[in-house]
């Protein structure tokens, strides 16, 4: 029997399925055609750091996007995406390969396929294993992932104060934007600058060790009120405060560090 393979697409009025001009016989205009759905193809073997569980959609999805990365080095997936539930902004994904790719293209292509918006960071293994021991968000973002292939996180830190001060820049952001930003970007700017504290002070860096820390900071239930956008002056001291400890600490190691 013949096949044709197609993405259902989202039209004005209906859905729709395109086919190619030239094609097999027995696909004429207006001949009654079968629809069923193809099963994505099982991922046999994939890598899980530190993840436990995965809902079946997000592996149909991860199962995509590994396919379309069929010639790179290795892919990771990460982030909120491998959360419990689908309130996840985007998905953000690591190409680790030699070769250069077509950023806004991959875009493109997975939110026409999947409705859904993809980040990507590409780079080669060897720049991920030379950066990530002194990347606190990079170490972050992957203390879980899932993989195509098996991959060894080094656990060992080096601390960079120059590099630490580039990142703590920009959650000085929610200082002067407090009354602009709304509740996930507080919440992530918040997030960054916990994460650069622990980084300092050798502890974990997932997302529930960082949540606990920003309640340690700022209060029982402030990570829910920042989210919810339901935070004011008070916080407002707390997170000045907090920023000028961590920002001295940094220039001074800057100060001290070799040239």
């Amino acid at each position: 029997m013949v096949m044709l393979l197609s993405r259902i697409s989202k039209g004005t009025v209906m859905d729709q399925i395109y086919v190619p001009k030239i094609r097999a016989p027995g696909f004429e205009r207006g001949v009654t055609v079968a629809i069923t759905p193809l099963q994505s193809k099982a991922i046999t073997e994939i890598y899980r750091h530190h993840v436990q569980y995965l809902e079946p959609i997000k592996k149909i999805i991860v199962d995509e996007i590994f396919s379309y990365f069929e010639h790179v080095d290795n892919v990771l997936v990460a982030g909120s995406f491998l959360e419990e539930g689908f309130e996840f902004e985007d998905i953000d994904t690591v190409v680790l390969t030699e070769k250069s790719i077509d950023n806004a293209a991959i875009k493109t292509h997975f939110k026409a396929a999947l409705g859904i918006d993809i980040h990507i960071i590409c780079l080669p293994l060897k720049e991920l294993l030379r950066g990530i021991d002194s990347d606190p968000l990079f170490q972050m973002l992957l203390s879980r992932f899932v993989a195509k292939k098996r991959l060894l996180v080094p656990k060992d830190r080096a601390i960079k104060y120059k590099l630490l001060d580039l990142q703590l820049l920009e959650s000085k952001t929610l200082i002067d934007g407090f009354d602009f930003l709304n509740g996930r970007e507080k919440y992530k700017l918040t997030r960054n600058a916990v994460a650069i504290a622990s980084f300092l002070n050798n502890k974990p860096l997932n997302a529930s060790s960082v949540d606990n820390e920003i309640e340690h900071y700022f209060g029982e239930m402030s990570v829910i009120s920042i989210k919810e956008n339901i935070i004011g002056a008070e916080f407002l001291l707390k997170y000045k405060i907090f920023h000028k400890k961590l920002l001295k600490r940094i220039l001074e190691g800057v100060k001290n560090e070799p040239k």
